[in-house]
């Protein structure tokens, strides 16, 4: 059944490619929308939420979102979540969480959490998989606070994403991606089956709810020829997509 907070985004979304609401323009208010559709307003955020993610529309402290573009980007939940942008792609995804561990937050994963150095933090080292081959190793650092139901799922949960909005609700909305390179080290050289010194593609991100709160921050490390980022930039939007490298 589709939940309520996709019906409203999928109405905005055909009232900005009708035109209703064209680009530049303002949307109605969070109060404006939860009246219209008979809603809470954190039910009207989650629906902004997908639209946000998906660069239709852009956000601004203090000020109503703005319309940025007529077409939907690869949405946010593809680009963060490896499984389901494998499976939109018509692959077949796969991984193991390789070590779980919990520890204190350096003070860098203090600042990128917006935690206290010193903070309990949970640390997944986890191998995916594209149709069968080991493609990306993740070292994903979560906040203290939602270690619990990340420990909970199975070591071979097909899509954290997923799995932690059906169990407790929590929805990932921004996202903060740095893409570099690096020489794979004798962990990467052994997950991914590549040599030691190998180049590796990194992206560096850090993902919050719709409210801004850090949930988590990861290095992943991409096997050499196993996808390609390509960035469209318009003065609408920038949209960053991944698509699996070319034989």
């Amino acid at each position: 059944m589709t939940r309520r907070h996709q019906q409203i985004a999928e109405a905005l979304r055909r009232a900005i490619t009708d035109g209703m609401l064209p680009v530049g323009s303002a949307l109605p208010s969070e109060t404006e929308l939860a009246a219209t559709h008979g809603v809470s307003r954190g039910t009207v955020r989650q629906a902004l939420a997908a639209l946000l993610s998906e660069g239709m529309i852009g956000s601004r402290q203090g000020a109503r979102h703005l319309v940025l573009s007529t077409a939907p980007s690869q949405s946010f939940t593809e680009l963060r979540s490896f499984a389901q942008w494998a499976r939109a792609g018509g692959h077949t995804p796969g991984g193991r969480v390789r070590e779980s561990v919990r520890g204190t937050a350096t003070a860098e994963e203090a600042a990128l959490l917006q935690l206290a150095p010193g903070d309990e933090v949970l640390r997944v080292l986890r191998l995916r998989t594209l149709d069968g081959e080991a493609v990306l190793l993740e070292r994903t650092v979560y906040a203290g606070w939602i270690a619990g139901a990340v420990e909970e799922l199975p070591d071979d949960c097909e899509s954290v994403t997923q799995a932690l909005l059906a169990s407790s609700g929590l929805m990932f909305a921004h996202g903060e991606h740095h893409l570099d390179a690096l020489a794979a080290g004798t962990v990467d050289a052994r997950e991914l089956r590549v040599r030691r010194g190998s180049p590796l593609l990194r992206v560096r991100r850090t993902t919050t709810t719709a409210e801004g709160r850090p949930v988590e921050t990861s290095d992943d490390r991409y096997r050499p020829g196993a996808v390609v980022f390509t960035v469209r930039n318009s003065t609408q939007a920038n949209p960053l997509a991944r698509t699996p490298a070319a034989d």
